[in-house]
């Protein structure tokens, strides 16, 4: 008879669906960021009221603080689509002009480390944020022919950990400046229990699952795979110190 593993180095299907349940799902579930919270609040509230897009949105701040995880709440909150690429995976306007045409009104456009933008890819977006149109060059040389083709009214969601890099001409097109800082204690032992509750509640559906193997999700191993080594260090501790008391060997202080 096999001994049942507790440990896999190969990924379970439902790790994947119980660890995505864990991101919040509403903007009134991300912890922490209050004063951000409350500003896209107003925004969002403000833009579905008149029916509009929300205005360009500029997220700034050291990395993982959760910009790109407010961009997606954003999303789900306004009920449109949201498309990500990055800044250094841009070279060319041809990269972008798919992905703007094809974008419905309202969708979001998430540019990632937008302070790592090549300059024509800077000024091939200034006429698509203010104007909502691009401008194709057909070709080069002084014969050369540009198309203008509309897009639909769309926000374009920025996120940097440089500002000071971000070009003047780029920031002043963001509507919504938004700066994220680092979390107090408070906000992260809170974060720790919301994912921990969250898990024991989405876990139930692969309870059978983890019973037979004896694995939470991988997050939640590696937690646990810490606590225990506290645990034991700790007790480690404990009985080194009451040998040496018994043995009269015992340090004072």
């Amino acid at each position: 008879m096999t001994r049942a593993e507790i440990t896999t180095p190969e990924a379970i299907d439902d790790d994947s669906l119980v660890e995505l349940s864990l991101r919040p799902q509403r903007l009134a579930e991300f912890i922490g960021q209050p004063k951000v919270k409350e500003s896209l609040r107003i925004y969002i509230d403000a833009a579905q009221h008149r029916k509009e897009p929300l205005d360009h949105v500029l997220f700034f701040g050291p990395p993982g603080l959760g910009k790109t995880t407010l961009a997606e709440l954003i999303a789900r909150e306004m009920g449109v689509n949201i498309r990500t690429t990055a800044g250094p995976a841009l070279e060319k306007p041809g990269d972008l002009v798919g992905t703007l045409t094809n974008l419905r009104e309202g969708d979001i456009l998430f540019i990632d480390e937008i302070h790592r933008l090549r300059p024509i890819i800077e000024e091939f977006l200034y006429p698509a944020m203010e104007d909502f149109r691009v401008d194709i060059r057909l070709s080069d040389g002084p014969k050369a022919q540009t198309i203008t083709m509309p897009v639909e009214k769309f926000t374009l969601i920025g996120a940097t950990t440089r500002l000071g890099m971000l070009t003047a001409p780029m920031r002043a097109r963001f509507g919504i400046h938004q700066q994220l800082k680092y979390y107090p204690t408070e906000d992260l032992e809170q974060d720790e229990l919301h994912h921990y509750a969250r898990w024991r509640t989405r876990a139930g559906t692969s309870r059978a699952r983890y019973a037979a193997c004896g694995q939470p999700p991988a997050a939640s191993r590696a937690r646990l795979r810490a606590g225990e080594g506290e645990r034991h260090h700790r007790q480690g501790r404990g009985r080194r110190r009451a040998g040496a008391a018994g043995s009269g060997h015992l340090r004072p202080g």
